[in-house]
């Protein structure tokens, strides 16, 4: 099992400040948020993927993937019921994908509640099989790149769409394709009221990521929320890919953040294989 965390904890940083911090605290990786390097991926050079991905290298960190993926350009729609819409927003999820693999990056999580929520006069139906349509053509991608595009329950209020695991895992099974697979979010999970251990595990070998977060939307440690379970449930299940912090509330500062939740994180998972 290895740690990240999100790079827009970082708000105002330059990249290699992200990973100069993230390194000396002792992280393994960092997710980047692509609003983070630019308003659309088409504006990232191939010279400048390379440049960060040198730049990651050389602090000894790895670049884990991608999320918050359709906060830029304006117009991109999953859920819409125009083609061309859809078409564009199809067309830039396969644009984050080839900057995913070209950051050396193994994962794309969607969320995008903005982006994928049910419009007006739009069904759940057709919602469906327009996102089924959309993330079965991006996956074919993700194939060809060697990476995973994941699925993210989103629950109420902030999303109307694929609000639970449940609702999640029928989308990867409906898509049917190898490279869409699951991911959790434990914000997210408890949202649902269920233990999260038996979520975790309910999601079994299709579980290629976890956002780390409280349900106060603060850092591991921060808040109420017992990651006993579930690092207890990831280490059942053999876990070994990333565990990356994910927080929307950035105070007191990012170091304290990033520092506090690993360490949290960490002390629980020795406690648990201390006791195995």
């Amino acid at each position: 099992m290895k740690f990240a965390i999100c790079n827009e904890t970082y708000e105002g940083w330059s990249f290699e400040d992200q990973l100069a911090s993230v390194a000396e605290l002792g992280y393994d990786g960092m997710e980047v948020a692509p609003f983070t390097l630019a308003k659309s991926a088409y504006d990232i050079s191939t010279a400048r993927r390379r440049e960060l991905r040198e730049q990651a290298d050389a602090k000894g960190i790895q670049l884990t993937g991608l999320h918050w993926l359709m906060l830029g350009p304006k117009g991109l729609y999953l859920t819409s019921p125009d083609e061309k819409t859809r078409e564009f927003t199809i067309d830039y999820l396969n644009e984050l994908v080839r900057l995913c693999a070209d950051l050396g990056a193994k994962t794309l999580v969607f969320g995008s509640p903005a982006q994928r929520n049910l419009l007006e006069g739009v069904s759940f139906g057709q919602a469906w099989e327009y996102a089924k349509t959309a993330f079965g053509r991006a996956a074919v991608t993700a194939g060809e790149k060697d990476v995973y595009l994941l699925m993210e329950s989103l629950p109420a209020p902030e999303c109307n769409f694929i609000q639970t695991l449940d609702d999640a895992m029928k989308m990867v099974n409906d898509v049917g394709h190898p490279n869409f697979q699951m991911m959790v979010d434990v914000k997210s999970m408890s949202a649902e009221g269920k233990p999260l251990d038996e979520m975790i595990l309910g999601v079994g070998d299709k579980l290629k990521y976890v956002h780390a977060n409280d349900a106060n939307r603060r850092g591991p440690g921060f808040g109420k929320t017992d990651f006993r379970p579930v690092l207890g449930a990831l280490a059942q299940m053999g876990y070994d890919g990333y565990v990356s912090v994910e927080v929307f509330d950035y105070s007191p500062d990012p170091v304290t953040i990033a520092r506090e939740s690993l360490n949290h994180l960490r002390t629980i998972l020795n406690e648990i294989q201390g006791s195995n």
